[in-house]
């Protein structure tokens, strides 16, 4: 049987724990893709005092403080929001692909669902048009914040899917008390 992700479409996302961890820099960008996290949980019915955000420095930072949250145990996914903007030096991609090689990494190690809603994008213009807030309660088509939401809840949905018939490992199940 085949199964695919449709982000329109979420699972029921109640009992989900889930931390954001966003990047303050950039918080132009990035505090819409926040807004856009948020509404895509919410709409999958994920209580508000079941996500938790954790703000840092910059994009860098985001991989470690991801892994600092999966190791908390307090969380069944975690959603990693930044923005990286090309400039005319080699930084953009030092960052660019550490912050991806951290989170793969950390996600993992742990086995905790980490998602990528960082944004790479060559100005402030294209990160903007890929956070629209005009339509959050429409699949949030526009917002890549509300794309990494929907697929942090897929993942756990398919993680638990196929854990079904053995013990769903511990991350996967809700916080006692939640």
């Amino acid at each position: 049987m085949t199964r695919s992700f449709d982000s329109s479409v979420l699972p029921e996302a109640r009992n989900l724990h889930v931390a954001l961890v966003v990047s303050q820099y950039h918080r132009d960008v990035t505090d819409r893709l926040r807004q856009g996290a948020l509404a895509g949980l919410k709409q999958a019915g994920t209580d508000e005092e079941d996500v938790e955000v954790v703000e840092v420095p910059g994009t860098f930072e985001i991989p470690l403080a991801a892994r600092s949250a999966a190791e908390s145990g307090r969380f069944n996914a975690i959603v990693c929001l930044g923005c990286v903007i090309k400039g005319d030096t080699a930084h953009f991609e030092f960052i660019a692909s550490a912050v991806a090689h951290g989170i793969t990494a950390a996600s993992a190690e742990t086995g905790v669902p980490m998602t990528f809603g960082v944004l790479t994008t060559n100005s402030l213009d294209e990160a903007m048009a890929r956070t629209s807030v005009e339509d959050l309660t429409n699949d949030g088509p526009s917002n890549k914040g509300w794309e990494a939401a929907a697929a942090a809840i897929g993942l756990v949905d398919a993680l638990t899917t196929l854990a079904i018939g053995s013990e769903v490992p511990a991350h996967l199940e809700p916080p006692e008390g939640g």
